[in-house]
């Protein structure tokens, strides 16, 4: 099993914010490195975006845990399935929140998508909190 795990954040927003935001794949967009997506489609339950010189992604909600946990998975547009999951903490009023990533990938897929995703991963982690700073 492949586990990659984003940096963890700070997000100045209390955790109900934070997730009630993730629970409308619209709000996703933003998050991503628009300079590197296209072909982005979204019916607020599922999104689906182009990675360029990469796959076509897609991603959909799968339930979770009301303002600790949401819980997403790939769809059959992806190239391989996998879950992604964000962890959310409130302390003090603000939300410590990270990303985990799980996938079963052969040795060449994973040497190839590792470092390209906790990039990604990482960049939606810092998007979290200028959005909500």
């Amino acid at each position: 099993m492949t586990r990659i795990e984003s940096k963890q954040v700070t997000i100045a927003k209390p955790a109900g914010e934070v997730y009630s935001f993730l629970q409308d794949m619209h709000n996703f967009k933003p998050l991503l490195p628009q300079d590197r997506i296209n072909d982005w489609t979204c019916d607020g339950q599922s999104c689906s975006f182009k990675v360029q010189g990469a796959a076509t992604i897609g991603l959909a909600l799968d339930g979770g845990t009301p303002n600790s946990l949401v819980r997403m998975k790939s769809t059959d547009r992806a190239p391989f399935p996998f879950t992604l999951h964000v962890h959310l903490k409130e302390e003090g009023g603000s939300t410590h929140a990270y990303q985990v990533f799980e996938a079963e990938l052969n040795p060449i897929i994973k040497m190839m998508v590792e470092k390209p995703l906790k990039n990604l991963f990482d960049h939606i982690a810092d998007k979290m909190v200028a959005l909500h700073g």
